[in-house]
């Protein structure tokens, strides 16, 4: 038995592979078989003592269960430990109930995978009003990366011009906005954003004149609907932005939004491989691996879960 594999979820292997290559692990890929009534059967690979399972979970219900259904597999088979690293972590946004009756997802999802594996490994979890990961998975390790590193270093090869401004879309924004400039060299701003519901929202800039003839650098965590992407590629082309490229940590809109995006002004757009997508162009394998190789040291001494 190995001492360390990696499992995949099936939707999640092109991203898995990379990373196994970078740890030297094996990779196992975890089989679904889906019934007429629409249950699953879950395989899973043989169980390591120590096990990182993979698995982005957009589109997460499936992808839930079935982890479920692997962890229980991998454990009676003899895995000590379950890592799961989701580069994008599922029903973070409800972290309150913002009307009567509504479920808190994040606090029953955050429950149930503390029970189920040993460690967590995302990448820009949705926390607007959560103060760490470590609040989301309690008694358990948790661990929620910055992607900035990882932008940085594929914005330096692609040779940004030196007048770009990095701009966010929203005042939670800033955070990250504020690291990616900085390990560009370039200055950055925020915009104030207005909800109107799913699909609207009004973006204003307080000094709209920054922008006049400078290309920005538009840079958001979460694209789901698009129209926060629009309203601020449209606001900027009103302030003058000479050119506006997108970079997204987690591309969850459809592929074809592409094209509304465009026709919004935006002149490229590139996502990091943390939900595949048509516009991945920042692997994420390098940043994982950094944050598992505790996980595969031959000194480390593994626990049995209680």
């Amino acid at each position: 038995m190995s001492g360390v594999a990696i499992q995949s979820l099936p939707a999640s292997t092109a991203q898995a592979r990379p990373l196994a290559a970078r740890l030297n692990v094996p990779m196992h890929d975890i089989a679904l078989h889906r019934f007429p009534d629409g249950e699953i059967r879950v395989t899973a690979g043989p169980a390591s003592p120590t096990t990182i399972l993979y698995a982005s979970l957009d589109q997460p219900n499936e992808k839930i269960v079935a982890l479920l259904f692997a962890a229980e597999a991998l454990r009676r088979n003899g895995a000590r430990r379950l890592v799961l690293v989701a580069p994008y972590l599922c029903y973070m946004r409800q972290d309150t109930a913002f009307h009567e009756g509504e479920a808190v997802s994040q606090t029953v999802i955050g429950k149930l995978l503390a029970a189920t594996v040993d460690r967590v490994v995302t990448v820009d979890a949705h926390l607007h009003r959560t103060p760490d990961i470590a609040s989301v998975f309690p008694g358990i390790e948790a661990d929620n990366l910055s992607a900035m590193p990882a932008i940085a270093d594929a914005l330096k090869t692609a040779e940004l011009a030196p007048d770009t401004i990095v701009v966010g879309p929203d005042s939670e924004s800033r955070p990250w906005v504020s690291e990616l400039a900085s390990r560009l060299g370039v200055p950055h701003d925020v915009a104030s954003k207005t909800r109107r519901g799913d699909r609207s929202v009004d973006v204003r800039f307080s000094e709209p004149a920054l922008f006049a003839g400078r290309p920005v650098l538009l840079v958001d965590d979460i694209v789901s609907s698009g129209g926060t992407l629009v309203a601020c590629a449209r606001a900027l082309i009103d302030a003058g932005a000479a050119a506006i490229d997108a970079v997204i940590v987690h591309a969850l809109f459809p592929a074809d939004m592409t094209r509304t995006l465009s026709a919004a002004g935006i002149r490229s757009i590139r996502s990091t491989n943390s939900v595949p997508h048509p516009t991945n162009a920042i692997p994420l394998d390098g940043l994982l691996a950094s944050a598992l190789r505790n996980e595969t040291r031959a000194d480390r001494v593994v626990e049995t879960r209680r």
